[in-house]
């Protein structure tokens, strides 16, 4: 006896005519004994066993007795299937959606066998129309990710032509004794998940309590970034008044306005005026921080193009060089294109990156370009030939405060408040700021904003995004 391919690719390995009741038997315990022969464990095999059971039994009981036929389906691209096909030619089914929709079940029953074998197989197919009969096939992956071949097909079909049939008292035994098993697995199950709730419940409070503690921190901590933002705004404000008194009694005192001064003395006030400029240039920074993390920023959008707005700030930009061996070179190759965009914002920006690149090159050029971005955005990059920033310090000196240690840092002054400024800018005009830079071979900063600030973008940096501030 050996097993016989099909021309659908399939294996069959054995057939069974239903016509008596110990036929229902006959095909569970060939389904038990073929889910062994095949690798499955010993639930999987009662799992095929039922469903079978089921279905035969439905075909003997309202068709009067049908067609099993056992085989593997053979799936190249993945695991192959043992697939149980149950055919009659009784009246078939009237209504097969309400049954498999659980919406109808008869007198005896007939709809809860259909939906347990369903339950149990991996692959269910049914197909049934009045007076055509009805045809039921289910299927199990075999374990394993198993690939099935014709040698193995006939040691199965083998090792079942010289076992040996169990009675139908037998297999009613052990029927039985597969549903105590199975009712003491329910019972296991039912005290784990009893445990499991318990466990749960508490679980539960624990969550809530800790949320409750995060609502209470996230609270302090609003608080005291509200007390931080407000602090900063007062200390601010209360500062420039004295510090611009200080600096423009400093201006008189270089205009001769009062007299003339001995070379010492230009030299002091020159000290004095180049510091309370370091103090002035930190508290408007802190001031605009403080604003920012508030939402308390106004942004004013007005439409100019590249070629003004790089006008303006080559003139702001010439002043700050202070060696003749270092130039700024201005790209013209965008001057025409329009923005609509808050240009104090933008300007403050690279003000920030060309002071920066100018502190940090000692010989060499600056250069200040535009580039089209293909989501209708635009890049404006500050680039130079200085030092250059390590890899591990370069995402550092968007923190507050921050500044890389180095021969030139100690010589220059700098709040490290610039560069996190222009990053938070930037996410208020819809943008990013972007760093490329190696030692020695210096940096490329740019801030890529859209050509058109959104609205909802102004609104959000006032705090009028729907929410109050």
């Amino acid at each position: 006896m050996s097993a016989r391919s099909a021309g659908d690719g399939s294996v069959s390995l054995l057939t069974l005519e239903l016509r008596y009741e110990h036929d229902v038997v006959l095909a569970r315990q060939r389904a038990r004994q073929l889910a062994g022969l095949l690798g499955f464990d010993v639930q999987e095999q009662t799992r095929v066993a039922t469903a079978v059971s089921e279905i035969a039994r439905n075909a003997h009981e309202y068709a009067g007795g049908g067609q099993v036929r056992f085989r593997i389906v053979r799936d190249p691209d993945g695991p192959s299937v043992f697939s149980v096909r149950v055919r009659d030619q009784g009246p078939g089914i009237a209504d097969v959606d309400a049954i498999l929709d659980g919406r109808y079940v008869s007198r005896t029953g007939m709809g809860l066998g259909i939906l347990g074998a369903r339950r149990l197989s991996d692959r269910f197919h049914l197909e049934s129309a009045p007076g055509k009969g009805t045809t039921v096939e289910i299927g199990r992956a075999l374990p394993h990710n198993a690939r099935f071949t014709m040698a193995d097909a006939d040691r199965v079909v083998s090792a079942i032509a010289q076992g040996t049939s169990q009675s139908p008292f037998e297999e009613i035994q052990r029927q039985n004794q597969e549903l105590l098993q199975a009712l003491d697995e329910v019972r296991t199950g039912r005290a784990q998940v009893e445990q499991l709730n318990i466990e749960l419940e508490s679980t539960n409070r624990g969550v809530l309590a800790l949320y409750a503690e995060l609502d209470d921190r996230a609270q302090d901590l609003k608080r005291a970034s509200e007390y931080k933002s407000r602090f900063l705004s007062d200390i601010s404000h209360e500062l420039r008044t004295p510090l611009t008194s200080v600096l423009n009694l400093t201006r008189l005192l270089l205009d001769r306005t009062d007299g003339e001064l001995t070379g010492e003395q230009e030299y002091q006030v020159s000290l004095v005026r180049d510091s309370v400029g370091t103090v002035i240039d930190l508290v408007n920074e802190l001031l605009d921080l403080a604003r920012i993390e508030a939402g308390r920023t106004t942004l004013r959008p007005t439409e100019f193009t590249i070629g003004s707005f790089f006008a303006s700030l080559q003139g702001i930009a010439r002043p700050l060089l202070v060696s003749d061996r270092v130039t700024l070179h201005v790209d013209r190759q965008q001057d025409a294109t329009m923005m609509f965009t808050d240009e104090k914002r933008l300007a403050q920006i690279l003000r920030n990156f060309v002071s920066n690149a100018i502190k940090f090159t000692e010989a060499g050029e600056i250069r200040i370009a535009a580039q089209p971005e293909s989501d209708d955005s635009v890049r404006f990059l500050v680039s130079d030939t200085g030092v250059g920033i390590a890899p591990q310090h370069q995402s550092k000196i968007f923190e507050d405060f921050v500044q890389v240690d180095g021969p030139i840092q100690r010589r220059v002054r700098g709040t490290g408040l610039g560069l996190p400024l222009s990053r938070k800018l930037a996410g208020l005009l819809g943008g990013r700021v972007e760093l490329e830079s190696a030692e020695g071979k210096g940096s490329v900063f740019s801030v890529v904003i859209p050509r058109v600030l959104a609205e909802s973008d102004v609104l959000e940096a006032a705090g009028m995004d729907g929410e109050p501030a």
